[in-house]
């Protein structure tokens, strides 16, 4: 899925939340248009448009300026349709979801001898990251709102992410994962996603509460320590039951042997199993 289509996927999720964000105001009646667009084809793949009270939102997501045709006049295109379809007041919002190359004009207006055509533009980089973090729908464009701190915001976001309520976090983590990497390397999303979870954990909270009873630095310790280790069991877990299916008990019983760094370096070579023969390999490699 690409990054514009995922922005389109949640756009239709919660439209209400989209709308009242772009236009500003909140909205309470917005629904989904499933229109076709005839004549001729245009890339409407990423594209959203929704119906408000007396209002058509056409709401489009872009990781880039450049397109063919150039966006001024695609903008002018879907208007054109769109009024002759529907015959409402239409507003155009297009969300830049990165920064275009130095010096690049961020065109918003279509304009040739009499005709002119004019849309919003929203730039992602420029957006207050509250607005983000304070909402689960928009949360997974928080990594991409504005800030000087990168790696810091996207430390928040993490915390936000697993806070959520478990029926939802697994969705909403995979969502937001995929569009910080747009700005944020792999390594790292891996690195502080992993770490966060394993934070929020019950498990994990359980036993650090049982080594700061203890009182001395030795008991915290070791209780991280377990409480890492118990939390990354259950994650590996559950990814190779994903993975490979149901495991059987002498598997179970070798895995929970295993020490941090190796099912750390587990949980990265699960990702190329493809069968309960491949993990047994893996495991009698590893003793």
């Amino acid at each position: 899925m690409s990054f514009d289509n995922l922005c389109k996927l949640l756009s239709e999720k919660h439209p209400t939340t989209f709308a009242s964000w772009v236009l500003g105001t909140p909205q309470k009646s917005v629904t989904v248009l499933k229109t076709e667009l005839s004549i001729e084809p245009i890339r409407a793949d990423y594209v959203t448009f929704l119906q408000l009270e007396g209002r058509i939102l056409h709401l489009e997501f872009q990781t880039q300026l450049e397109s063919t045709p150039l966006l001024p006049l695609r903008m002018l295109d879907y208007w054109v349709r769109l009024y002759r379809l529907y015959r409402l007041p239409i507003t155009q919002v297009v969300v830049l979801l990165l920064p275009p190359a130095t010096g690049t004009v961020i065109e918003t207006a279509f304009s040739v001898e009499t005709t002119r055509h004019e849309y919003r533009v929203i730039c992602m980089w420029e957006e207050n990251p509250q607005l983000f973090l304070n909402n689960e729908a928009l949360l997974p464009l928080a990594p991409l709102a504005a800030t000087t701190q990168p790696q810091a915001l996207l430390q928040q976001v993490v915390q936000r992410v697993n806070q959520i309520q478990p029926e939802q976090r697994s969705q909403i983590s995979a969502y937001t994962q995929i569009l910080a990497g747009l700005k944020y390397k792999k390594n790292l999303i891996q690195q502080l996603f992993r770490e966060g979870m394993m934070r929020e954990s019950v498990i994990y909270q359980e036993i650090l509460k049982e080594g700061e009873q203890i009182g001395e630095q030795r008991g915290r310790q070791e209780g991280e320590q377990r409480g890492r280790q118990a939390e990354a069991r259950s994650l590996i877990l559950r990814l190779l039951t994903r993975r490979v299916g149901e495991l059987p008990q002498q598997v179970q019983s070798q895995i929970e042997t295993l020490s941090i760094e190796q099912l750390e370096n587990l949980g990265e070579a699960l990702l190329d199993f493809q069968a309960i023969a491949d993990l047994e390999t893996w495991l009698s490699a590893s003793e």
